[in-house]
Parts: C-alpha cells; sequence; structure tokens
C-alpha cells in the first residue's frame, strides 16, 4: 500500500541509489547489481557478438524497495534506467502508474538526489524543501 513517500532512484547498470522522502526524514537504500555489466547493449560488429541481458534480479530488488511508495522518478546514465521502466511495465504494472518520470543524469550525490526528489515532489504534496538534511 502507498505510503506518502517520494523515492528518487538513480541508477546505471552496476548500482541503484534510492532516496526516499518525506516531509520528516530522508532515507537512502543502495542496491548492488550482481552481475557488474559495463553496458548493457554491446555495440554492432563486436568480437562477441552477442547482446548482454539486463538484470533482472537487480531490477526486481529495486522494484520491491519502490512498492510503498506514493510517487518515484528514475533518473540516470544510459539505458539502466529504459531497462528498469520496462522491468517496471512489464513485471510490476501496478508501481507504473506511479511513475512520475525518466530523466537522464549524471552520477548525483545522495544530498543531490534527495533536493531533486524535493524540488519534482514539492508541487505535488507540498513537503517543504530542505526541511531534513542528509
Amino acid at each position: 500500500m502507498p505510503t506518502g513517500t517520494h523515492v528518487v532512484v538513480w541508477i546505471d547498470s552496476s548500482e541503484a541509489r534510492i532516496v526516499t522522502v518525506d516531509p520528516r526524514a530522508t532515507v537512502v537504500e543502495v542496491e548492488h547489481s550482481q552481475n557488474a555489466i559495463r553496458h548493457l547493449r554491446s555495440k554492432a560488429g563486436n568480437r562477441e557478438g552477442y547482446r548482454a541481458t539486463a538484470d533482472h534480479v537487480f531490477f526486481q530488488r529495486v522494484a520491491n524497495d519502490l512498492a510503498t511508495a506514493k510517487s518515484f522518478m528514475i533518473v540516470g546514465p544510459a539505458n539502466a534506467k529504459t531497462e528498469l521502466v520496462k522491468h517496471i511495465h512489464r513485471f510490476e504494472p501496478h508501481l507504473f502508474a506511479r511513475l512520475s518520470a525518466v530523466e537522464s543524469a549524471d552520477r548525483m550525490t545522495d544530498a543531490q538526489l534527495e533536493a531533486l526528489a524535493r524540488d519534482c515532489f514539492v508541487r505535488g504534496d507540498q513537503i517543504a524543501p530542505g526541511s531534513v538534511s542528509i
């Protein structure tokens, strides 16, 4: 059941930083992929001749962390964020309705992720910006 919390997920192919904010607190969790894939897609004509697969166990752990969020956004570089969105759409459709945004972003600190969450979600629930810092 969704609570009043909002979540920003910064994800790449090796880790996900999950920042949960509500008016009283901020919680940061980190999930690590067991398969350290450098890129989810290989270039055409490479020697291996295969396409790296997404780590669905990793994506499912991230989706489980989003289960109680009222709304969430996904940010990150390259394809990992897109693969997470596809995973959620396919395997966790009830979460897909709570997805607010998907944006490209380079590596961010936990404080930057918290600020992004508060800026993005302050319009919806009037979370006081900067009420709690990490």
